[in-house]
């Protein structure tokens, strides 16, 4: 069940806030939480749920046995022992089939691979409990006494399989007691639905045309002119972005409606001005996640250049391998990392004092990114990039109008839903709101108005599939 079906909408999430808002007390209303993500988790396969339940047992029973030492060494090997466990859980799940398929190719064994099924949130939810665990060691935050409270936590269905990564110290208060007030729900729908929207109508749509430019398969892309490859690739630009912000943007809101406050992940990545301002943007959690636990253990930049490097190194190459167990992610991350140490080292000043230029560059750098991140067969990554500089490709055919003008009003929905545009403007009518009598009952209705029409829309285009609202503007 993904958050963008109808299922899930009108089914699964109106019982839960019916539920929810039914009972009255906390407890209870931790309880009914607690027994949807479940069903929620199970829906995917009801056997990895006991993964889900083992592993929060086994963060539960160690960052208490940490609490419950005085000494530093007695608090080490438990905390080591969280990270063998959990890390090692991972890798099998997640990382098994890709290292024995790279050892075949060396030595030619194993003859057979095993195909291991990856557990849904796995990523998400691992690194939810280890931070839990190491924050608990670093006394950052007080063990939780109480099982179930935990594998709400590790469990809560609005963030379980997509993030954000939520830091239990981010939500501990408000697992015990937490207010639901009226701006927070009303702010909750109106995040949801514009998730929903950006989701089922601008990132399904953007996929939909990045799939027709570029067809699966090296027989498909060698004949694929390269006007199209450069437009499907910008199509898939965007598309990456609405797709895991959308789902930020529904965790966010779905948790606002019951008196979670997550912490934004995503803020106009596409505005920025560096790749370092870019991975401020992007993904914030994992990034912040990857600085706290990572980089700043190994000794961040304190000792010296070579090491500073070295420990960039360790992050972008667990950044990479982080999103998929491929070498195309892998290079896509040793790729950011090679950016981001020429701006600390050689070049970072020149780009703050020339920002449009800064921008420029960024977008470049991003995008070509994007195409290490999408294709994870090497063979056909060659083949995209030879032909988008010629390569023996033609330029354009007859198609690559039709599908650029076909498609055009979706490419500036697009554009514009990735800037700040949308949220400048509604921050502007509330500052006139002081001066001028009338602007905030007319923000008042916009406000009552957009989630429903969002939700509508967005109902049209999960009902019609591959509905595409922005088809009715051709040329």
């Amino acid at each position: 069940m993904v958050f963008s079906s109808l299922l899930f909408v009108f089914a699964f999430l109106a019982l839960n806030l019916i539920a929810y808002f039914f009972v009255g007390t906390i407890k209870k209303r931790n309880i009914v939480l607690l027994a949807f993500s479940m069903v929620f988790y199970s829906w995917g396969g009801p056997k990895y749920l006991i993964l889900l339940l083992g592993m929060t047992g086994v963060s539960w029973f160690t960052a208490r046995k940490i609490e419950e030492k005085e000494e530093k060494k007695d608090k080490r090997k438990w905390i080591i022992a969280e990270c063998v466990v959990m890390l090692g859980l991972l890798g099998i799940f997640k990382y098994t089939g890709f290292f024995l398929e790279n050892i075949k190719l060396l030595t030619g064994f194993p003859s057979e691979i095993p195909e291991i099924v990856l557990p849904i949130g796995i990523s998400f939810y691992t690194f939810q409990l280890l931070s839990y665990v190491i924050d608990v060691y670093r006394g950052e935050v007080k063990a939780q006494q109480k099982y179930w409270k935990l594998l709400l936590y590790s469990s809560l269905f609005h963030q379980c399989i997509a993030g954000p990564i939520v830091r239990y110290q981010t939500v501990a208060e408000e697992i015990e007691e937490r207010k639901i007030t009226y701006n927070d729900l009303a702010d909750g729908i109106r995040r949801f639905s514009v998730g929903l929207a950006k989701k089922a109508i601008l990132a399904n749509s953007c996929a939909s045309v990045a799939d027709t430019l570029l067809p699966a398969g090296i027989e498909g892309l060698s004949g694929v002119p390269t006007a199209n490859l450069w437009l499907g690739m910008a199509f898939y630009m965007l598309q990456i972005y609405l797709d895991f912000s959308a789902y930020s943007d529904m965790a966010i809101g779905m948790g606002r409606m019951v008196g979670f406050h997550y912490l934004e992940n995503f803020n106009y990545p596409y505005m920025a001005q560096s790749i370092q301002d870019f991975w401020r943007r992007w993904h914030i959690s994992l990034s912040t996640f990857f600085r706290d636990y990572v980089y700043i253990p190994l000794g961040g930049s304190r000792a010296g250049n070579w090491i500073t490097v070295r420990n960039m190194l360790c992050v972008w190459g667990l950044t990479g391998l982080w999103h998929g167990a491929s070498w195309n992610y892998v290079f896509w991350g040793l790729y950011m990392f090679l950016f981001l140490v020429g701006e600390r080292f050689l070049y970072g000043e020149k780009l703050k004092k020339i920002p449009v230029a800064g921008h420029i560059y960024a977008i470049i750098v991003v995008f070509f990114g994007w195409v290490l991140f999408k294709f994870e067969n090497v063979a056909e990554l060659g083949t995209v990039l030879s032909g988008m500089f010629g390569g023996g490709h033609a330029f354009s055919n007859p198609e690559t109008s039709i599908i650029f003008k076909n498609n055009l009003f979706l490419l500036a929905f697009s554009i514009i839903a990735v800037t700040p545009l949308g949220k400048n403007i509604r921050d502007l009518w509330y500052k006139m709101a002081d001066t001028k009598r009338k602007v905030p009952y007319i923000m008042m209705f916009i406000d009552m108005v957009t989630p429903a029409l969002l939700l509508i829309l967005s109902t049209m285009a999960l009902v019609g599939n591959s509905y595409n609202p922005f088809l009715y503007f051709q040329f």
